[in-house]
C-alpha cells in the first residue's frame, strides 16, 4: 500500500490551504484526485496540476484505477495525499480495497441539496449517511480546516 499521509474531502481540490499547509503539514509530494469526472477531462487536469507547488506531483484518476495506484506497493520517499470532492468516492475506494484510516473533512460548499453541517462545511442527506457509513467502517472523520485548527470528531455529529 502506498504511504498515504492525508486524505481530505475538500469539493475545491487544490487551493490555497491544500498547497500551503497541508503540503508543508504532511511533507506530502504526490496528490493524487479521485474524480471521474476529472479524469476525463484534460483541460481541467492541466490547470489542477499547475496550482500545485513546485516537487509536488498531480495525477487525476478514475476510482478503479486510483485504488490499483494506491494499493500498489510503496514507493520509497512518495508520500500520497488523496483529494476527493464527497465522502462517497472514499466509500467506494474502500470498497475496492483501499485502507482509509482517517480522513480530514475539509470544504464542502453550500449547493443544492446541501444544508450546514457544521461551521462552513455543508453536506447532503446522502452525504451524512455515507460519512456514517465510512465511521462504521472504523474510518475516523475529522472536521479541519487547516492543520493548525482544532479538529472536530464528525462521530461525534452524525
Amino acid at each position: 500500500m502506498r504511504d498515504i499521509v492525508l486524505t481530505r474531502i475538500d469539493d475545491r481540490l487544490i487551493h490555497g490551504q491544500v498547497v500551503t499547509a497541508w503540503v508543508k503539514q504532511t511533507n506530502g509530494n504526490r496528490i493524487v484526485i479521485v474524480d471521474e469526472a476529472l479524469a476525463k477531462d484534460a483541460f481541467m487536469q492541466k490547470i489542477l496540476k499547475s496550482a500545485a507547488p513546485p516537487g509536488v506531483s498531480v495525477e487525476v484518476y478514475s476510482v478503479s484505477d486510483a485504488a490499483e495506484l494506491l494499493k500498489a506497493e510503496a514507493v520509497k520517499g512518495e508520500k500520497v495525499i488523496i483529494l476527493v470532492k464527497t465522502p462517497q468516492v472514499l466509500e467506494a475506494l474502500l470498497d475496492a480495497g483501499v485502507e482509509l484510516k482517517t480522513v480530514i473533512l475539509g470544504g464542502m460548499g453550500l449547493k443544492a441539496g446541501r444544508k450546514k453541517f457544521y461551521k462552513n462545511i455543508s453536506a447532503s442527506d446522502d452525504e451524512i449517511a455515507c460519512m456514517k457509513r465510512l465511521i462504521s467502517r472504523k474510518t475516523t472523520i475529522l472536521a479541519q480546516m487547516v492543520p493548525d485548527e482544532r479538529p472536530a470528531d464528525i462521530s461525534k455529529l452524525v
